[in-house]
């Protein structure tokens, strides 16, 4: 495992560290804005598509359906695709920035919550069940969804450059590692 999180102080403060674990696996890419936007890989989403993607599932997740706040730019059937990519205009920095906003706000309604047991409706859509979940099955499933997309953009960040993760860490660290340099 790349990473580790802190010790928890509560089952709230475990799912919030579990999930900005996960963001940082995606974070972490230190990409250009050209290889944000590439797709070197069978997938058509990018790292950059990835992060947009991340960050709107969380908001919607997070603030529209539990906080009831309207999405202030909802998808529409001719821009449904640039949820999935940087478009012109956009840059990875301004992607990864909009990410942690809305992981502010996540972690503020979250901990202002009186407690997980709070249920609340899904979206409409043949994906989801019928019957309300809890805020923290929401959590659980915000944190699913993040780190398989935190692997998606390790897959396409290594087939890029060949960093690993664990490479990356080491960097971001500052730790020397030498066994974990390439000995080609």
């Amino acid at each position: 495992m790349p990473t580790l999180v802190a010790a928890e102080t509560d089952e709230r403060d475990a799912l919030l560290s579990y999930l900005e674990a996960q963001r940082g696996a995606v974070h972490r890419a230190g990409l250009t804005d050209e290889q944000a936007n590439a797709t070197p890989s069978a997938s058509e989403l990018s790292v950059g598509g990835l992060i947009k993607h991340l960050t709107n599932v969380e908001f919607n997740w997070v603030q529209v359906n539990m906080a009831g706040r309207t999405d202030p730019n909802p998808p529409s059937e001719e821009n449904w695709a640039d949820n999935f990519r940087l478009v012109v205009g956009e840059t990875l920095a301004d992607a990864q920035e909009r990410y942690r906003q809305v992981a502010a706000e996540t972690e503020a309604f979250v901990q202002a919550l009186p407690d997980l047991d709070q249920m609340y409706d899904l979206p409409k859509a043949p994906w989801f069940p019928d019957e309300p979940r809890s805020a923290r099955w929401i959590l659980l499933t915000l944190i699913q969804e993040t780190a398989r997309h935190a692997g998606h953009a390790d897959v396409v960040r290594e087939t890029l450059d060949g960093a690993t993760a664990f490479e990356l860490i080491a960097k971001e660290s500052g730790t020397a590692m030498p066994w974990l340099e390439n000995t080609d």
